[in-house]
């Protein structure tokens, strides 16, 4: 049996995610595969809004974090260290 955390995005990972990503990305974030998440955006039970593209669907990046729990960019220490005046520090 597979191990459901095996192959999950890391949490730098999902941080270097762009605006919004494909339904095999957002599925592997989630834990879930990608027939899994086809069948809940067609019962109306994917965990986050859905875009659809043409025929392809397109998960924003916000609204994946959200719905795993994570609601703001990391600080670390080094943001710390360069102080608020640095741009890019995020505070």
């Amino acid at each position: 049996m597979k191990d459901p955390a095996e192959g999950r995005l890391s949490f730098t990972e999902m941080f270097d995610l762009p605006v919004a990503v494909d339904l095999r990305t957002a599925a592997k974030a989630l834990g879930i595969g990608s027939t899994t998440a086809y069948r809940l955006i067609r019962e109306g039970q994917f965990p986050c809004p859905i875009i659809r593209v043409g025929k392809r669907y397109r998960i924003p990046t916000i609204d994946l974090m959200r719905a795993l729990g994570i609601e703001d960019r990391p600080l670390y220490s080094v943001d710390l260290e360069l102080g608020p005046d640095c741009p890019g520090t995020g505070f």
